[in-house]
């Protein structure tokens, strides 16, 4: 047995495990996802960091595109400058995607392979709001109709929006980058068509949840940037205005 043989086996332990305890196969993988996305918290919370850097700078960005609009390679070395003075890191925020890849690909492998782990995948649903959590979207739409796959098209919804939503929460979010952001979610909707429905699952928990840890990381982020300010304005020296007088000729004495 391969090290991601055992992976998948510790894998399918853990939600059974937890199937055991609560009864319910979707909540078992919602508590997982929560689980794991307390593990890596330390490193999104860099994440956080980088993108909060990020929004910081666009307006300086935006300053360097105008200065040299026609000189892409200066573009590029202003900007490699900025990002080293206000030490930003621009690949801190792949790491965290990085991470969740391993349970995303283990937990597609184990729903499918649940009915040879179990003996049936009757009864491994989300609470009978989904079903069937070991099927895909386009097999239920296939093979039950429109209404069936009703509840796997909102999860597949949530699927794509995942990745929209925390950039349309960026004030300073670039165009381009809006642009290639919803081409993205087209692609994630493709994607997850052929997706277990338990995949989805744990991908929409885990990206609500880290959306929301973003936003509370944002304000905590923004507040100390205030007091700070505040704090600066107040050690600031004070610039007095002071009224020079015209000093007027004195009379010369007659002799």
């Amino acid at each position: 047995m391969g090290a991601w043989d055992i992976f998948l086996d510790g894998i399918f332990w853990v939600i059974h495990w937890f199937y055991d305890w609560c009864g319910d196969w979707g909540l078992a993988i919602i508590f997982v996802t929560i689980i794991f996305r307390m593990l890596i918290y330390p490193i999104t919370r860099k994440q956080f960091k980088s993108t909060y850097q990020m929004q910081k700078l666009q307006p300086k960005m935006k300053e360097i595109k105008e200065k040299y609009p026609d000189d892409p390679q200066r573009q590029q070395q202003e900007q490699m400058k900025l990002y080293k003075e206000a030490k930003f890191n621009p690949l801190a925020g792949c790491l965290p995607m990085l991470l969740q890849m391993p349970i995303f690909i283990a937990l597609f492998q184990v729903l499918r392979t649940l009915e040879e782990r179990i003996g049936t995948t009757e009864g491994v649903s989300f609470y009978g709001i989904v079903p069937d959590l070991t099927v895909t979207t386009g097999q239920v739409f296939a093979e039950q109709g429109v209404i069936a796959v009703i509840p796997y098209i909102i999860m597949l919804l949530l699927f794509a929006a995942s990745l929209m939503i925390p950039l349309l929460l960026q004030k300073n979010a670039d165009k381009n980058t809006k642009v290639m952001m919803g081409i993205m979610s087209v692609v994630m909707l493709w994607f997850g068509w052929g997706v277990p429905a338990g995949v989805l699952l744990y991908w929409d928990v885990s990206s609500y949840i880290g959306v929301a840890q973003q936003q509370l990381s944002r304000i905590r982020m923004q507040k100390k940037d205030e007091k700070e300010e505040k704090e600066m304005e107040a050690v600031k020296p004070v610039k007095v205005e002071v009224d020079r007088v015209e000093r007027k000729a004195r009379p010369k004495k007659k002799r």
